[in-house]
């Protein structure tokens, strides 16, 4: 009985996060398979380039920043 209690209250926080989402504003529109792999890819490359000191640290962040933001994982005012 606890657990599903639990479950219950995990799914109610859920919604409500996801109705302050919602509440802030239009959601970022999805993104299909092919856009997403191509971003995955594109920050798999700038890590590598990173890593190798190809791109500064500015360049780094701001790069990543982008991406994650196409991705959904990061919105523009978390900058």
């Amino acid at each position: 009985m606890a657990k599903r209690a639990r479950e219950q209250a995990r799914q109610q926080k859920r919604e409500a996060k996801q109705e302050r989402i919602e509440a802030r504003g239009e959601p970022a529109p999805k993104l299909d398979a092919d856009d997403e792999t191509g971003l995955l890819e594109e920050f798999a490359r700038l890590n590598d380039a990173f890593a190798a000191d190809r791109v500064s640290q500015s360049h780094f962040d701001e790069e990543k920043h982008r991406i994650l933001v196409a991705l959904g994982i990061e919105s523009d005012e978390d900058s």
